[in-house]
């Protein structure tokens, strides 16, 4: 590099971004520059660890006296210092979200006492997450919790007490959370001009790592850290993989970098040293649309051995699974490691038939998006409502729903079962085997604490709905029933509502096909415990992941599902008509392209659905964008 006051690199995907600011350190410290006066901002404490580890092999020399961390691990550091400026005691502690969600939770107990008790109230994790995302993109909560849920727009006073006693207690616990790091750091550093000063003077060299990911509170901290008159603010990323925007990442602070800084540098590396150049064919023509962007083509440092990736469009959704799962089955059996292969989708819930598909071929896989299907809270909720309605003896399905109502512990839930097992079975004794019993009848013949009487009766009106009168329901309409009355419960008391219900709806037409109510629940019960014992078995998995989890990853062999217009990109963004949305959606898919090492195969379904009824499905718009020459199809 020039002796540039300021430098923007834009490191394509596998262009050795880590190895470049690696190198940069180490270079600084060859040139005598004295490791305390560099600065190297990270968002994981791993990239950081690997890359000091990688100077100190480089250069001979011990890196420890490098300022180089997370952007919490070093406003910790600094604040250690100087906290008391800001009113704290010595010796502050940091809680983690543990501790957040204790202390949350006795607030809502403390101030929705003198609530109605039937009205669904967010739950303390809700509640921290708006407020996490208020501070990180320096928006206003109440804006927030307006736009996104507008349900509890009528909680908006009791949320602000509960917020007010949250930032007191934590004040007079001598205590901060995470949020509060970046917080009190950026008000030192406004506040007091001796810190920043001091601060500014120490550090000639402050290098920031995934730039494109910074939200407001970061990026306001970097130009005060890198402000200094001598200071030179180096920052490596790329605009192409900003993909985080829904937790308060603005990927205009790299476009507008040069703006801010008029005397910085750009430098471009575009050579590639993962890929096969197919994939890398495919990965330049799925960016070239962006208009928002540094341009830059990525270069293959590998030689390519002639093979296309595939496009596969199947004929529904349990083909796509099955499709995919045999060819990971052929790729095992010709030796391939499972570790190293992947199969990526855009949503956790696009997941469900290909982890049943590979349950029932017994091939091992983990899956980081999330919990396994079966055993997430929201499905396991739904399944106990059909278990309980198949079972009126079914213990365990019965204190599951009781216990997601308020005032209803473990000791409560007990009665409360005892109390139903003597009425059920009175009811039984009281009409012949053909007459059909209504659970409402049981609505006054069993104790309920009254802070739950409304929820116990919309339960005991939801099981009634599963029999209609005058018709059957299938399994699948069932599901659909159960989540219609559970909606209101999952809307408050989850950030990802939608992305459960999604989930719930992806149960009802992935098992559709069953006879009855018993072969559902046998299926589910056999497919969740199969699951187990497959999760089990040796560490060498394939992975199941979302895209977004997936970012920094690589493996030989990459599967991305679901490429359904609608699907990918989702039909929110197609019909929100956002341009920069959409753009963020075609870097979520070249995320996704440059994770492929050798082969890459595509897929959607072109008969598929986000609810059970299922509808017809177009291929993406990011496949039809793609030159025909770049890709083979595979008919199915």
């Amino acid at each position: 590099m020039t002796q540039a006051q300021h430098a923007l690199v834009i490191a394509g995907a596998g262009s050795g971004k880590t190895r470049t600011l690696t190198y940069r350190v180490a270079w600084l410290l060859s040139r005598g520059v004295p490791g305390w006066r560099i600065l190297l901002l990270t968002f994981t404490n791993k990239a950081a660890h690997e890359m000091l580890e990688r100077v100190q092999k480089l250069v001979g020399m011990q890196s420890g006296t490098i300022w180089g961390g997370t952007f919490h691990s070093i406003a910790n550091r600094i604040l250690r210092s100087h906290a008391e400026r800001l009113g704290y005691r010595p010796g502050f502690t940091i809680i983690d979200s543990d501790d957040q969600k204790a202390l949350m939770r006795a607030l809502v107990k403390q101030h929705v006492g003198k609530q109605n008790k039937n009205d669904p109230f967010p739950k303390p994790e809700l509640l921290l997450n708006i407020l996490s995302l208020a501070t990180n993109t320096g928006r206003d909560w109440e804006e927030l919790l307006g736009m996104n849920y507008p349900s509890l727009k009528k909680h908006v006073q009791t949320v602000a007490a509960i917020y007010t006693d949250y930032a007191q207690r934590k004040r007079e616990a001598n205590t901060m959370d995470f949020d509060d790091l970046l917080v009190k750091l950026l008000e030192l550093l406004r506040q007091h001009e001796e810190v920043r000063s001091m601060l500014q003077g120490r550090f000639l060299h402050v290098l920031v790592d995934e730039y494109q990911d910074t939200n407001v509170l970061q990026d306001r901290i970097i130009s005060l850290l890198g402000g200094g008159q001598h200071t030179c603010l180096e920052a490596v990323g790329d605009d192409a993989q900003s993909i985080y925007s829904w937790r308060g990442a603005q990927v205009d602070h790299i476009f507008k970098f040069t703006e801010r800084y008029p005397d910085a540098e750009v430098y471009k590396i575009e050579t590639n040293y993962r890929s096969l150049p197919a994939i890398l064919e495919i990965a330049n023509a799925t960016i070239a649309g962006n208009e928002r962007q540094f341009h830059k083509v990525l270069q293959p440092n590998r030689q390519g051995d002639g093979r296309l990736p595939t496009i596969y469009p199947a004929p529904d959704n349990r083909t796509e699974a099955m499709y995919v799962a045999q060819r990971i089955a052929e790729l095992i059996d010709y030796g391939e490691k499972p570790a190293e292969i992947a199969v990526l989708y855009r949503a956790h819930f696009h997941s469900l038939d290909i982890q049943m598909e590979l349950t029932r071929r017994h091939i091992p896989y983990r899956i980081t998006s999330g919990l396994r299907f079966f055993e997430q809270a929201h499905v396991k909720d739904v399944v106990a409502y059909l278990r309980l309605l198949a079972n009126p003896n079914d213990e365990t399905a019965f204190r599951r729903i009781v216990s997601t109502f308020p005032k209803v512990g473990e000791i409560s839930a007990g009665n409360m079962w005892i109390n139903w097992q003597k009425a059920w079975q009175d009811a039984v004794n009281e009409k012949p085997p053909t007459s059909r019993r209504r659970h409402t009848d049981l609505a006054n013949k069993v104790h309920v604490p009254a802070a739950a009487q409304a929820h116990w009766n919309a339960m005991l009106d939801t099981l009634d709905g599963l029999q209609p009168e005058d018709h059957e329901l299938t399994p699948a309409e069932m599901v659909m029933h159960v989540l219609q009355r559970i909606d209101p419960f999952l809307r408050a008391q989850y950030e990802n509502a939608e992305e459960r219900m999604e989930d719930i709806e992806q149960l009802a037409r992935s098992l559709s096909d069953a006879e009855n109510l018993d072969d559902f629940l046998s299926q589910v019960a056999l497919l969740s415990e199969t699951d187990r014992e497959v999760s089990a078995q040796e560490d060498d998995k394939i992975t199941l992941s979302t895209i977004h989890q997936a970012k920094g990853l690589e493996w030989n062999h990459v599967f991305i599902m679901f490429l359904g217009e609608g699907l990918f990109p989702h039909y929110r963004i197609i019909n929100g008509c956002d341009p920069a949305e959409m753009e963020e959606e075609t870097r979520l898919f070249y995320v996704a392209v440059t994770r492929a090492k050798d082969r890459l195969t595509l897929s959607y379904p072109r008969y598929n659905g986000h609810s059970y009824e299922g509808q017809f499905c177009h291929p993406s718009r990011f496949l039809t964008a793609l030159p025909p020459e770049l890709y083979e199809v595979e008919q199915g």
